[in-house]
């Protein structure tokens, strides 16, 4: 009876399941497009690796500009080079910094197209950014030490310098600056949108004289041995940085300490307040698509008393005509919350393809969604069938 009186008024119940796969794919189409970003930031965004924390002057996420971050003292070359001696615990100790101000590197008559990450590092550099030597070398302590123009440059780089040719011993220019390429690393892809070859890294020190000059503050990767030791090699690092950088007892401390769950912390903050946003828009979407079924199951009661009079003379009860039309609203609440979490999932993968990271489908939202499509039903569909179930059949039987 359900099927027969919805394919009775096609256009009434498509408008109704228009309403409620609006409200559904609101919901949906946002959650997936956040659960896609965070997916992709878990598996992609991992910068430190495993164990591992860095150290910088200021945090890693801020808004704005802290005068109080302003006036500390930059991590200089020589209070790294303290803290990799003192420390015992770390595995790996591993300074660096970066410049945008290198905007094209050529190689004869050949020149990169989009300006390259120019990084200074040292052989545990390639390390904190996930990525491996695909042929040449490393860089290495004499390298650091003795500040060597060298360097190691990604595939893209490659592709561009070097079409037919083997980069290793070739020299390339920085800024009219003569460098020689002592290794290439493995293809990375493209994260977000953005390619993740396209960098040239050089010893450290090198980098500081060529580009920086005085001003200038690195930033600290620190790994320790194991996930149990972790704890222990933190504070061993911030004992031994206070130190060296002369931080007074009982004050905090002059630097950041930033690890992977901080960093996703801070994107699970931004990201739930973007999510309470959308589920409240949503919720309002949703009552108002709750009433559009109300309204039209209230219609419908009106143009089938004389229905339900004839049903209930002939023996059906209050239960009957109460489920028939709580039946037909959870249907159709049902069809258009299936319709709404289809192109919902849809619509919110499109961060996928753009951004060019793993599709993501959302289980867990996919189910809220069909169960509100239910609540929603039950809810706004009870008072119809109430009034429905409790018509007197004489008077609906005479009812014109």
């Amino acid at each position: 009876m359900t099927f027969d009186a919805i394919r009775a008024n096609k256009l009434r119940s498509t408008l109704t399941l228009l309403g409620i796969s609006v409200g559904i794919f609101s919901v949906i189409s946002v959650m997936t497009a956040i659960k896609t970003l965070e997916s992709s930031i878990e598996s992609g965004l991992n910068v430190f690796g495993t164990n591992t924390f860095l150290i910088t002057k200021d945090p890693a996420i801020q808004f704005g500009r802290n005068e109080k971050y302003r006036n500390r003292k930059n991590i200089n070359l020589d209070q790294y080079f303290q803290l990799k001696e003192r420390a015992k615990l770390p595995i790996l100790v591993s300074g660096g910094d970066e410049t945008q101000n290198v905007r094209v590197v050529t190689y004869k008559d050949k020149k990169t197209k989009q300006a390259p990450r120019v990084s200074g590092g040292d052989y545990g550099t390639l390390r904190t950014v996930n990525t491996y030597i695909a042929d040449g070398r490393n860089l290495t302590e004499e390298d650091v030490h003795l500040s060597r123009s060298v360097c190691i440059i990604g595939a893209d780089v490659v592709d561009v310098l070097f079409p037919f040719e083997d980069p290793l011993g070739k020299v390339i220019q920085l800024n009219g600056i003569n460098f020689t390429v002592v290794g290439v690393t493995e293809r990375q892809g493209q994260s977000f949108g953005q390619s993740q070859d396209n960098y040239v890294f050089m010893p450290v020190t090198t980098f500081l004289q060529r580009f920086r000059g005085k001003s200038y503050s690195l930033g600290i990767t620190v790994e320790s041995e194991s996930s149990e030791l972790y704890s222990e090699t933190l504070d061993e690092v911030i004992g031994a940085l206070r130190a060296i950088r002369k931080v007074p007892p009982g004050e905090e401390n002059d630097f950041e300490i930033t690890t992977n769950d901080e960093l996703m912390e801070t994107f699970g903050s931004f990201t739930g307040s973007i999510k309470i946003f959308a589920f409240s828009i949503s919720v309002i979407a949703l009552i108002v698509a709750g009433i559009g079924i109300m309204n039209i199951m209230l219609v419908s009661v009106t143009e089938r008393i004389k229905e339900i009079g004839i049903r209930k003379a002939i023996g059906a009860t209050r239960r009957h005509i109460l489920f028939q039309f709580l039946t037909e609203s959870v249907f159709l609440c049902q069809i258009g919350g299936i319709i709404g979490v289809i192109f919902g999932i849809a619509a919110g993968n499109v961060i996928s393809l753009v951004a060019k990271v793993p599709a993501v489908i959302p289980i867990d939202w996919a189910i809220y969604g069909v169960i509100s499509c239910s609540i929603i039903g039950i809810g706004f569909g009870s008072y119809p069938a109430w009034r429905a179930a409790n018509l007197d059949p004489v008077e609906s039987m005479r009812f014109e």
